[in-house]
């Protein structure tokens, strides 16, 4: 069973910038497409960013594109997501997804694509 573990969230001031972390566990970590999502208070959970299993094809939100970074590094079975300029209505708590995929290039934006899914970690930007 594959587990996916967030770390770097935390309290940021507008303006600045936070990089987090989703390492896996339990398979074959090129294979497998990932994404990053949110859910805010009172709202529903968004799409943010998307890679495949390479890292190569990437795909943003608008909220997202611009100032946020997909990566991964597929010898530390570790994906990132590197948020700069971060404003106060980025505050949430962020997931890291991952599926199955066997061919190059396929990324996933829907949540409902996914079959596995971290705990969450906070993000909280301050005014």
């Amino acid at each position: 069973q594959v587990q996916l573990v967030e770390s770097g969230g935390g309290l940021v001031q507008a303006g600045g910038s936070l990089r987090l972390s989703c390492a896996a566990s339990g398979r074959s970590f090129s294979s497998y497409a990932m994404g990053w999502f949110r859910q805010g208070p009172g709202k529903e959970r968004e799409f943010i960013a998307a890679t495949d299993g390479s890292g190569i094809s990437t795909y943003y939100s608008d909220s997202a594109k611009g100032r946020f970074t997909i990566s991964r590094d597929n010898a530390k079975n570790t994906m990132y997501l590197q948020m700069n300029t971060l404003k106060p209505e980025d505050t949430a708590v962020y997931y890291c997804a991952g599926r199955n995929s066997y061919y190059a290039g396929n990324y996933f934006v829907g949540a409902s694509a996914y079959h596995d899914w971290g705990q969450g970690t906070q993000v909280t930007v301050s005014s």
